[in-house]
């Protein structure tokens, strides 16, 4: 909240999205919404975590749009927006320093990887060292999203292996050669391991016998089971981590 009516005040002619081809500033986004500095408080800001949003995955999910505002949500708390993230890493350098500060307080963030494309590393890896976004009181996790099936229903790719290779090439890539992205080698020292998150409570047939499909040959629509994705992205990490031992680099932990 602090921060919002800070920008407000400061920044409020500054770009900060694009709306039907043209762009807008943070003072025209707060106008559309009919909201000023004024009237926001923390309470209409509505991103507590109740005892609900830990039942619920789509409670817990829209708590992350201020407001119930998925504009605001891309505008402060993302990385890849039209500012490049600009806001959110702000935010979190302000976080950061307050933890730094306190001196015993350490804080694991997360940020997510989607499996769309495997460029999201490079990407994501620019934005943390563009912003300098470290600190010695603060580790990342990924977490990956399991959105296979939207991916397929939206023809952005074919199968499952496709979703695994945009998340794990490129960490194999640059673990053979940091040189060849300086930017995410650097990132991934920093970076504690890997969650695969989604609605938990979707039911879903968790039958894997000896006949079930490969990852390149799972072309269905739908999503492949919890189990499915885990046992990927374990045995995708094991490899990973033993390579990346071999190469005297920091390892990943899978905490789903």
């Amino acid at each position: 909240l602090r921060f919002i009516k800070k920008t407000l005040k400061t920044h409020a002619d500054e770009e900060v999205t694009l709306h039907k081809g043209s762009t807008m500033t943070l003072k025209a986004v707060f106008q559309s919404m009919n909201l000023s500095t004024y009237d926001l408080t923390v309470d209409m800001l509505d991103v507590h975590a109740d005892r609900n949003t830990f039942h619920r995955f789509d409670k817990f999910n829209a708590k992350y749009n201020p407001i119930g505002e998925s504009r605001l949500r891309e505008v402060f708390l993302k990385t890849d927006n039209y500012m490049n993230g600009k806001y959110f890493a702000r935010i979190i350098k302000e976080v950061a320093s307050d933890l730094e500060e306190s001196k015993y307080q350490n804080a694991e963030l997360r940020l997510s990887i989607y499996g769309k494309s495997p460029s999201e590393w490079a990407k994501l890896a620019k934005w943390a060292i563009q912003y300098n976004v470290y600190s010695d009181n603060v580790r990342w996790l990924i977490q990956i999203p399991r959105l296979y099936d939207i991916f397929k229903s939206n023809k952005i790719m074919n199968n499952f292996q496709e979703f695994l290779s945009n998340i794990f090439l490129p960490l194999f890539e640059v673990t053979n050669d940091p040189n060849s992205n300086l930017e995410l080698h650097k990132f991934l020292t920093h970076v504690v391991g890997f969650d695969s998150v989604d609605d938990e409570s979707k039911p879903e047939n968790p039958m894997l016998d000896p006949d079930v499909k490969s990852p390149e040959e799972w072309d269905d629509e739908e999503n492949p089971p919890y189990a499915y994705y885990l046992y990927y992205m374990y045995a995708n990490m094991t490899v990973l981590n033993h390579f990346r031992k071999e190469q005297g680099l920091n390892t990943f932990v899978l905490r789903p």
